[in-house]
């Protein structure tokens, strides 16, 4: 998947997401550019946008747009506060669809562990 990860969420979501093309906003330049133009931008070179503004759902009309946005819910910008979200993050990039929206927050996580644990 080309994944791309906007100015609000940390540079360090590269790695973790191994075997898919990951680049930031600020590596094509696109700094400061509005959503609305940032999506257009985005749909024609990749397949999923990864960005902490948690207001781009209801500011925009993503089904309308050709790819998919993941807004992962953390503390705060710190990698560390994402790092909990890894695995989200990863199932999150494989399934999500052009015009989908997916919130993803550390409390997810931490349901899915203890249901296959079987708490």
């Amino acid at each position: 998947m080309r994944v791309l990860l906007d100015e609000s969420v940390p540079r360090g979501l590269k790695q973790l997401l191994p075997g898919h093309d990951v680049r930031t906003v600020v590596e094509r330049g696109w700094r400061s550019v509005r959503n609305s133009d940032l999506l257009r931008l985005a749909e024609s070179e990749f397949d999923v946008l990864v960005t902490a503004d948690q207001g781009m759902e209801h500011e925009q009309n993503l089904k309308k747009f050709e790819l998919g946005v993941i807004i992962p819910v953390a503390r705060s910008n710190r990698f560390a506060h994402y790092e909990p979200l890894a695995n989200l993050l990863v199932e999150a990039v494989k399934e999500i669809r052009p015009g989908e929206m997916r919130k993803i927050a550390a409390e997810q996580g931490a349901a899915a562990d203890r249901a296959k644990r079987g708490s």
